[in-house]
């Protein structure tokens, strides 16, 4: 059996090798992709081989793994793996698709191969649909609930905390009510069509703001509007006058007349 890993931990990628020596004596490594950017290439690659089976981590440096899905039809069978619990789980949980939580142990390993043997032929040929509508259920999920970068982690941040996402030299952040930042490894375009439209409003070019952390709206010049915000910002927010009626709309949909 040929076998593709997608990790970015030398660690878990060794100990992940280790188990499969042990319990699959007769597979055969086809590598260690470390990066969005390097998976994208190998499956573009006409030359590569294609794995009977992929072992994907969720979380790479550069990005969530469901990224390369954008670029690529893969259409091998894929255990997804993790170091996070149900809690950030919950949007994973589809029938046919696996996952296994770090550190992998052999058991676990053991009963996801088992279940990928017992694919059937149409199950296999027709696996490229379920990672589609895994996919789109964790994007679905995500409307509550965000991956960010916090330090060396990755931790899950729930958009109720969110008073705006900020974009600035290509970097989006999200700033909280509490006053905490992190890095958000989406652009505002891909937020803008996660966010609960009642919730968010796209601002501008740089600024996605909350409802709840509107405090009051001034007419700036121009027939435009500026946002005050319950937090402090980085710059000023200008509604430009082409959308103050979207804006407006968006104010009475959230809070409708008696």
């Amino acid at each position: 059996m040929n076998i593709l890993i997608v990790e970015d931990e030398t660690a878990a990628a060794v100990n992940l090798k280790a188990i499969l020596r042990n319990i699959l004596p007769a597979h055969n490594i086809l590598g260690v992709l470390e990066t969005i950017e390097e998976t994208v290439e190998y499956f573009q690659d006409k030359n590569s081989t294609r794995p009977d089976l992929v072992f994907m981590d969720i979380h790479l440096a550069d990005g969530e793994s469901f990224r390369i899905f954008d670029s690529v039809e893969i259409d091998s069978p894929i255990i997804f793996t993790t170091a996070y619990d149900e809690y950030a789980l919950r949007a994973f949980k589809v029938n046919s698709i696996d996952y296994i939580l770090k550190p992998i142990k052999t058991d676990e390993l053991q009963r996801a191969l088992d279940k990928f043997t017992r694919l059937s032929s149409t199950e296999k040929n027709n696996y490229q649909d379920r990672i589609e509508t895994m996919i789109e259920n964790s994007r679905q999920e995500h409307q509550r609930v965000f991956l960010v970068h916090f330090k060396d982690k990755i931790i899950p941040l729930n958009i109720d905390d969110v008073a705006y996402f900020y974009t600035s030299n290509e970097k989006v952040t999200a700033l909280t009510f509490k006053g905490e930042r992190y890095v958000v490894d989406r652009t505002l375009e891909t937020l803008q069509g996660s966010l609960p439209e009642d919730e968010f409003f796209r601002a501008n070019r740089q600024f996605i703001v909350a409802r709840k952390a509107v405090k009051d709206i001034a007419v700036w010049f121009g027939s435009r509007l500026s946002l005050n915000l319950t937090v402090e910002i980085p710059e000023k927010i200008i509604i430009s006058k082409a959308r103050v009626p979207e804006f407006k709309q968006w104010l009475l949909s959230v809070h409708p007349a008696n």
